[in-house]
């Protein structure tokens, strides 16, 4: 083919590739994904990029399709060539590449650590030339090597990487194949191994998205025609030929395929007759068009192209041994090479993926597992064991011990790698293959765990359905148990979950208490989310209006149910001993038991429970343990690579510096949270946070649009509890804003019920909103229900609280003691929002007491306080107070912390800590490279040139 050919009409793709090549040149990284139909042109493009690209500096793999089941097996060819920098990495980082890369045992190293790794070679192999990482066919990466490049695209920053990606639209791989799955063998009675089967990655974020696109589609109707004029056989009728081009849709591989081998009179009517093929796939309509290219070969060539394309990775080699077992000569491949399907070279390469799945498509099941047993004989053992065990499992028909157990090690191996996808394929395939019905219940048992760890959640319940056919003693028995509770409540923590997590727990309770305990815990929780959608409390508390609210049946149902479990001593038990006393005896007598457990957990526990105890520090009014675990939490999962729990963490985190005043900080957090959970399959964002964060900003319109569509969402999923998260957060805007009756019909709403957190926070509001609008006995039974729940606490944040709450609803003789308590309490606290609105409304009463000069001093503190910290509607409310006494409101100067952003202002620590780039780019996933750029940017803003003068020039806190 000629290279003007497969570029014509390109122009606009190639000048983007251009640019980005000048970027990577100039020291910056790129990243982009060329999105297309199969056929589009994509790979013509990677070959011109490539063609331009600095000689020696490209890294070039392809996903293909056999490999989805082997865990980093696209990664492990992509880094291959750059292994000379290994030297250049971290240790620990080191460790975790040999060993996802089978290099060498260790232990089972986190996504996180060999995505950091990763990095860290890309940069080092760019430190003296740019580096270009060109990767075809991303559609059919295996799921370990899409999620670490995915992290490491997004990532890359000053590194004189670029990362070009090539991938079908996310509707041409919805429901990605896997060589593995089917109900009983994936062999039998299929004219291909992918068809009909159900895909591990239901559910998951689809291949890369979020990056940077660019559309690669049919080319323009002109250039169409001229390439389709290239390969018609004789003289076409235009309008033919225009109906031709229109159903291809400027295709190029459709142009150039689907003419062969007809005659005029068969294209006389385009590609046949429209009631048969009109409705058929573009890409189908390709791959038969291949073939009857196929179809018209010798037998030999035929099986020659169907062992290629069973062999994943282009080893030539390799393919001639097995074509030697298989009884094939070398001149076999001559007439495939002629007809344009294949090259074979230094690799074996097809002229495009539907080729290789056209083969696969015309070949006879009994001819495909003979040549899987060829190329497992010819696959070394030492050298490449799981490939070899995938090659045996495809090959053998029936039931086979043997070949099972081989399987079963593989899945081991792919675990102690990381590859929880792989292992939980292997594992099975082995089960197929199992007779001993109590060993396939354990290998499917074993399964099912693999494929919930590598977040296919949609798997788990049929296989546990068909572990639990055979034997389970009772510790498996358990497990499986235990295992379907943890679906039920990742699936669903709404009311849907309560029922399959009681009925679990319930089960639990005689074979592991323990664990019984820990999945009514799980049933709390989804009873607290429920809230007031949940069985008995429809949409409003014991008292509508706001002023008493109430709990659901599913709430009450779930803690007698596990109140007749014993006492746990474990950090679950102490938690959920709390909650059951929060439900049963109200909070002032729960406040001790949670206050205990919280304290207690370990350290080792933070990350599971933090789904929990993100929302009962709350309850027990604890700033401290709000702010210093949620850090913690964030700096654990940072440090040890439990990326699975990292968004959660990052979430609470973000919730906690908004009650601290750091909306930038807080965003940033959000944004990373979003970003990993795309990337991993991860739990996202909570959605309650991202609207509290817009609620206090102040921005009318995209904050009520927000709250809307999470009021949507909670309704749709059965969250109750959000619905009273949409309310509290209205209520705080219109209350910032000035809207005190919108404030109060939100606020009334949001105490509607007795909602974990969120109730106190709603009682403040409607404090605050009925006092203001003159509902004067409103405020004080609102304010009587917040003071029930601050004096059990008695901390700084409670005491502060109530202050406030008795001063806006409190008689006249004592208000100003109890606007100078407020103000002082939350001053010994962290809690700079609550501080701020304390001042606001204290400065408030002073001017209207005529005390100008009072209020003053307190409003200016807190609208600079507003300001800074970018919550524009109390701002504007403390400004018109302001401006009310006589004073003229000016716009707050920067300082050194508002020239940084959120991460400049981490990195600034941490180099003020003493720590090294390397240190710092683990601790924010970024390469050391990134790093030392961001320094010298940093070095430039605060007018310093060492890292010596941080200290001096930046207030740590």
């Amino acid at each position: 083919m000629h290279a003007d050919n497969e570029l014509r009409g390109r122009r606009r793709e190639q000048e983007t590739l251009d640019r980005l090549l000048r970027d990577v040149r100039a020291g910056h990284s790129r990243v982009l994904v060329l999105r297309g139909e199969a056929g589009a042109g994509k790979s013509a493009l990677l070959d011109y990029l490539a063609g331009q690209a600095p000689a020696g500096r490209v890294v070039r793999v392809a996903g293909v399709e056999p490999e989805t089941d082997l865990a980093y097996s696209a990664l492990q060819q992509l880094c291959a060539p750059l292994l000379e920098h290994l030297d250049g990495l971290p240790a620990p980082q080191r460790e975790a590449l040999a060993t996802a890369f089978g290099l060498s045992a260790g232990r089972t190293p986190d996504a996180l650590i060999v995505g950091l790794a990763v990095l860290g070679l890309l940069a080092e192999a760019a430190a003296q030339r740019p580096l270009i990482v060109v990767i075809d066919d991303a559609q059919w990466l295996d799921r370990m090597s899409e999620v670490i490049l995915t992290f490491v695209a997004r990532r890359l920053g000053e590194e004189s990487v670029g990362l070009i990606l090539a991938a079908r639209p996310v509707s041409s791989f919805e429901g990605r194949p896997s060589s593995f799955e089917g109900s009983t063998s994936p062999f039998e009675g299929l004219r291909s191994p992918f068809e009909g089967l159900r895909s591990p990655f239901e559910g998951l974020p689809s291949p890369f998205e979020g990056l940077p696109e660019l559309l690669v589609d049919g080319l323009a109707a002109e250039d169409a025609r001229a390439l389709l004029d290239a390969v018609l056989p004789g003289l076409v009728d235009a309008s033919v030929r225009d109906r031709i081009v229109a159903e291809t849709r400027g295709n190029p591989l459709a142009l150039l395929e689907l003419p062969r081998g007809l005659n005029a009179a068969e294209l006389a009517f385009g590609f046949g007759s429209p009631a048969v093929d009109g409705g058929s796939a573009l890409a189908g309509r390709i791959e038969e068009g291949f073939q009857r290219r196929i179809a018209a070969l010798p037998p030999d060539t035929r099986l020659l192209l169907l062992t290629a394309a069973v062999e994943p990775v282009g080893n030539v080699p390799l393919l001639w041994r097995a074509l030697g077992l298989l009884g094939i000569g070398a001149d076999a491949a001559a007439p495939a090479e002629t007809s344009g399907l294949i090259e074979i070279g230094t690799r074996v390469r097809f002229r495009h993926p539907l080729v290789r799945s056209a083969v696969w498509r015309a070949a006879d099941p009994a001819q495909l597992r003979a040549v899987h047993r060829a190329l497992a004989e010819v696959t070394d053992p030492d050298q490449d064991p799981d490939r070899r065990a995938w090659h045996r499992g495809h090959g053998t028909a029936g039931l086979d011990e043997e070949v099972a157990a081989e399987l079963e090690r593989s899945a081991d191996r792919a675990l102690a790698r990381g590859g929880r996808a792989a292992a939980a394929s292997f594992l099975e395939r082995a089960a197929e293959l199992t007779g001993d019905s109590a060993v396939r219940a354990g290998r499917t048992l074993a399964a099912a765990h693999a494929r919930f760890a590598s977040g296919a959640v949609a798997r788990v319940p049929e296989l546990l359905a068909a572990a639990e056919l055979g034997p389970l003693d009772a510790v498996q028995q358990a497990a499986a148990e235990r295992l379907r509770a943890r679906v039920a409540f990742t699936r669903n923590t709404g009311r849907a979950a309560i029922p399959p997590l009681l009925d679990a727990a319930a089960r639990l309770e005689k074979l592991d208490p323990a664990a019984a305990r820990e999945t009514y815990l799980s049933a709390i929780g989804a009873a607290v989310n429920a809230g007031r959608l949940g069985e008995g409390s429809g949409f409003r508390g014991h008292g509508a209006g706001g002023v008493d609210g109430g709990r659901g049946g599913d709430l009450r149902r779930v803690v007698e149910a596990a109140a007749a479990l014993p006492d746990g001593d474990e950090p679950a038990g102490r938690l959920l001993a709390g909650m059951i006393s929060w439900q049963r005896d109200g909070i002032a007598a729960a406040v001790p038991l949670l206050r205990h457990a919280v304290g207690e957990i370990p350290e080792s526990r933070d990350l599971d429970l933090l789904w929990l105890t993100g929302m009962v520090v709350h309850e027990i009014w604890d700033d401290t343990e709000f702010l210093d675990r949620t850090a913690r939490a964030v700096t654990v999962a940072r440090s040890s690579g439990t990326l699975s729990s990292l968004p959660t963490a990052l979430t609470f985190r973000a919730t906690a510096l908004i009650y601290a005043g750091r909306f930038g900080d807080a965003t940033e957090l959000l944004d990373e949270a979003a970003a990993l959970a795309q990337t991993t399959a991860g739990p996202s964002p909570h959605p309650a946070t991202a609207v509290i964060l817009a609620a206090h900003q102040g921005r009318a319109e995209p904050a009520l649009e927000l709250i809307r569509a999470l009021e949507v969402d909670a309704l749709a999923g059965g969250a109750g509890w959000l619905i009273g998260v949409a309310s509290y957060s209205r209520a705080v805007l219109h209350n910032g804003l000035g809207n005190y009756p919108a404030a109060l019909a939100a606020a009334r709403e949001a105490t509607d019920f007795d909602d974990l957190a969120v109730l106190q926070w709603g009682l403040f509001e409607l404090v605050e909103a009925a006092a203001r609008t003159g509902e004067h006995g409103l405020a004080a039974v609102a304010r009587d229900r917040l003071v029930e729940r601050t004096q059990a606490a008695g901390t700084a944040w409670a005491r502060g609280t109530e202050a406030l709450a008795r001063a806006l609803a409190g008689s006249v003789p004592h208000l100003e003691d109890h606007y100078r308590s407020a103000v002082e309490q939350f001053a010994e606290t962290r809690l700079t929002v609550q501080l701020a609105r304390a001042q606001l409304v204290y400065g408030e009463w002073l001017r209207r007491e005529n005390r100008r000069a009072d209020a003053r001093e307190q409003l200016r503190a807190a609208h600079d306080a507003f300001t800074t910290m970018g919550a524009t509607g109390f701002a504007d409310r403390a400004g018109r107070e302001l401006l009310a006494t006589g004073e003229t409101v000016r716009k707050r100067h920067s300082g050194v912390r508002e020239e940084l952003t959120s991460q400049e202002t981490q990195i600034v620590r941490l180099a003020a800590a003493g720590r090294t780039n390397p240190e710092i780019g683990a601790v924010l996933f970024l390469s050391p490279r990134t790093v030392e750029w961001h320094l010298r940017k940093i070095f430039t803003k605060l007018g310093i040139t060492s890292r010596r003068e941080l200290h001096q020039t930046v207030e740590m806190s």
